[in-house]
């Protein structure tokens, strides 16, 4: 069955959908307040790209996509900070549509880059990056508080 998958940019409505991805995606429940006010600040800012993929019922997935100056790439690179498809749709598409619409965004307003980081127990998320174009280049390191 091919799905009938339309993007668009989330708007206020889609909290409870972001929210609960979001919660899926770390495997804990955030605080939805603090959330909330993230999220309106978020989608309004932009600078950024808030994008989901859905069909006639319900939310398929969405990217979250940041853009800012960089000194060290002398110009504007972008990273994708969420992205999230339902289970029951991986392996549909629906991904690479997302992204592509991220890359016709980066084309347009001449990005250097687009970066992805994954968490590094998300070991099969490596492969399906490079198939959708990126190199694995760089290392993350992070303090946690």
């Amino acid at each position: 069955m091919k799905l009938n998958i339309q993007i668009r940019k989330i708007e206020k409505q889609d909290l409870d959908f972001v929210y609960k991805a979001i919660c899926e995606l770390e495997n804990e429940v955030l605080d939805f307040k603090t959330f909330e006010v993230i999220f309106n600040e978020n989608i309004s800012n932009p600078k950024n790209v808030y994008l989901i993929a859905e069909n006639e019922i319900e939310g398929l997935g969405f990217i979250s996509f940041h853009t800012q100056n960089l000194l060290h790439h002398c110009g504007l690179v972008g990273e994708i900070q969420e992205f999230f498809i339902h289970e029951k749709y991986r392996g549909q598409g629906v991904g690479r549509l997302l992204i592509n619409e991220i890359k016709d965004f980066a084309k347009v307003n001449n990005l250097k880059s687009i970066e992805v980081t994954t968490n590094k127990k998300r070991v099969e998320n490596v492969a399906k990056y490079e198939s959708l174009g990126f190199a694995l280049s760089h290392n993350k390191f992070t303090i946690y508080k």
